[in-house]
């Protein structure tokens, strides 16, 4: 049975701007991690994505919904990969937070 893992990552750029960031980034990830995961369905509704995915040969979904001040991930995982949320939970939010960090020139 699918276990959520839910992740919030706290931002100060307003949803518009955090849209704009996510995408983006998302698109890195999806280069960057392209030997570990594929991305079967990826649909931007509004400031809502909605995703399904194939890790290590077993089938995740989830989404992202951003609001003015974090954005919220939330996957179901099947049992195989449930055990291994713990352990990239820190890197989903160090990289998430590098996307929607306010930077200097951000002013």
């Amino acid at each position: 049975m699918a276990q959520p893992f839910i992740v919030s990552i706290p931002h100060k750029l307003g949803k518009d701007e955090a849209v704009r960031r996510l995408k983006a980034g998302l698109g890195n990830i999806r280069s960057e991690y392209g030997n570990i995961f594929q991305v079967n369905e990826e649909i931007w509704s509004g400031d809502r994505l909605a995703f399904q995915v194939t890790a290590l040969k077993q089938r995740v979904s989830g989404s992202i919904d951003v609001a003015d001040d974090h954005v919220r991930l939330e996957v179901l995982l099947p049992w195989l990969l449930a055990g291994l949320a713990h352990g990239i939970q820190a890197t989903i939010r160090a990289r998430a937070g590098r996307m929607l960090e306010k930077k200097p020139t951000d002013v």
